[in-house]
């Protein structure tokens, strides 16, 4: 089954563009959105494609992406809409071309599961940094209004203090581990937005999110949350390979989605918001508690090897301040407990037969 056969999955949607009316903003807009079938992206087509659904004027999708194949696949019930258009477009080529004239972009392609990371870390580095680059030089030839560049909470590093990291509290980054590519290369790509703008005029703005999860996530993906969450729907046990005690900030995809269009309609030039559900700071062992009980599964420990102790994110406290978003009247409309438990509902309604 589709993810759009979930009716819980559309009562989230509804609800999502209910609490966020400036949707309406984008009415007849083109939007470019890279790595639309990503957790995070695919949420945010969702959105838009649940909003065309149910209003007269339409928001155009420019889905951008390497895999006409695998998008198709995804959003399979609409590509042959007017208003759906597959853009070929490739983080890590240098040989990209495009074409199609569009008012906003949403870039959010690039590698994110912590073993695609550890296994291609050159790649991870470099398609931040230059698949950045490609779309601020589009932007300087043709009359785009705003790029959002969907950044991460790992820029700011390991830190000594566990409070929320602020916007401008930045820790310690080995710059010698591999596994810090993709920290690096995020670092690297929110200066090139910087210095288009700067430069060249370019408006751009800047979101980091923190944990976002939700029936979004791929069945392969190795973050955490998505791996356990898949194994809880399968009715499998939840495997802990550390003490649980690194916090996170937790925030469900749908949040996610909205807090990115906030950010991108309302957000200050050359500015990074944090992406953070204020009720949903929480421990892992406290996630992988809310998984467990949703799913009627056991909760195990067992030790790490040395190759999974390579893909574990660094940062003890990874928790962040987000009164930046809040100012901009964002709320989220699903804490820990909710959402987690609507992900693996959700989960388990789209792989009934």
């Amino acid at each position: 089954m589709s993810i759009y056969d979930s009716r819980l999955w559309i009562s989230d949607l509804d609800e999502s563009i209910k609490g966020f009316p400036q949707l309406n903003k984008l009415a007849g807009k083109r939007v470019m959105v890279t790595g639309c079938t990503g957790l995070i992206c695919s949420a945010v087509l969702d959105l838009f494609i649940r909003w065309n659904e149910t209003h007269r004027e339409k928001i155009v999708i420019l889905a951008a992406g390497r895999n006409e194949q695998k998008i198709q696949a995804r959003f399979t019930r609409y590509v042959g809409e007017d208003w759906f258009v597959f853009v070929p477009y490739d983080a890590a080529s240098l040989n990209n071309h495009l074409d199609l004239p569009c008012d906003y972009i949403i870039h959010g392609a690039g590698n994110a599961s912590p073993d695609k990371i550890l296994r291609e870390p050159v790649e991870t580095m470099l398609s931040n940094f230059t698949g950045m680059k490609f779309l601020l030089d589009y932007m300087k030839e043709k009359e785009v209004s705003r790029i959002l560049y969907i950044s991460s909470s790992e820029v700011y590093g390991r830190k000594e203090r566990n409070s929320p990291c602020n916007p401008d509290d930045y820790g310690y980054i080995d710059l010698l581990n591999p596994r810090n590519s993709y920290a690096v290369g995020k670092c690297a790509a929110e200066t090139l937005c910087a210095s288009y703008a700067e430069e060249f005029g370019i408006d751009t703005v800047i979101v980091r999110p923190g944990h976002i999860y939700g029936p979004t996530a791929n069945e392969h993906d190795k973050r955490v949350s998505s791996a356990w969450a898949y194994a809880a729907a399968r009715g499998e046990d939840i495997i802990m390979k550390s003490d649980g005690r690194q916090i996170r900030s937790y925030c469900y995809c749908l949040d996610g989605a909205t807090a990115i269009m906030n950010v991108l309609l309302n957000g200050e030039s050359v500015k990074a918001y944090n992406i953070s559900n204020p009720d949903s700071i929480i421990t892992i062992r406290q996630m992988a508690t809310i998984l467990a009980e949703t799913a009627g599964v056991s909760m195990k420990t067992e030790l790490s090897t040395d190759s999974e102790k390579k893909m574990f994110n660094p940062m003890n406290n990874s928790s962040l301040d987000s009164s930046e978003l809040l100012k901009l009247g964002w709320k989220g409309l699903f804490d820990a407990q909710r959402g987690f438990s609507h992900t693996i509902e959700i989960l388990k309604e789209i792989k009934q037969e």
